[in-house]
């Protein structure tokens, strides 16, 4: 299994990053996936939830209007658009998988992508 996240970098503040976690190992369309974030010396939070097929997506009150989470199960793929971006959402970024129907802890997780945005 492997959930391998990727386009991470340094913005400036109202930037644009687009965010991709390709996913390798298990049944993809199988799983709800979602993106969340850890800042230094902060604890993990999540930021955006998307459902196996796409029909229920969440997201955390802070970046609400500026991500936008979407997935396509053909290429096994999860992306996290993020725009109007902040100083504050400077962290590493995760992606994880879950187990549709299931809820509770991720079952799987990538490895991680920075994201610096500079004020």
């Amino acid at each position: 299994v492997q959930l391998q996240a990727s386009g991470g970098g340094l913005v400036q503040a109202g930037g644009s990053l687009r965010l991709s976690c390709l996913a390798s190992g298990f049944t993809f369309s199988s799983y709800d996936m979602g993106w969340f974030r850890q800042a230094p010396a902060q604890e993990r939070e999540s930021v955006a939830t998307i459902t196996w097929n796409g029909g229920s997506i969440w997201y955390e009150d802070s970046v609400k209007g500026r991500f936008t989470i979407s997935r396509d199960n053909a290429e096994n793929t999860v992306y996290l658009l993020m725009n109007s971006l902040k100083p504050e959402d400077t962290a590493a970024y995760y992606c994880a998988a879950r187990r549709r129907f299931i809820t509770g802890e991720y079952d799987f997780w990538g490895q991680g992508t920075l994201v610096t945005v500079s004020s």
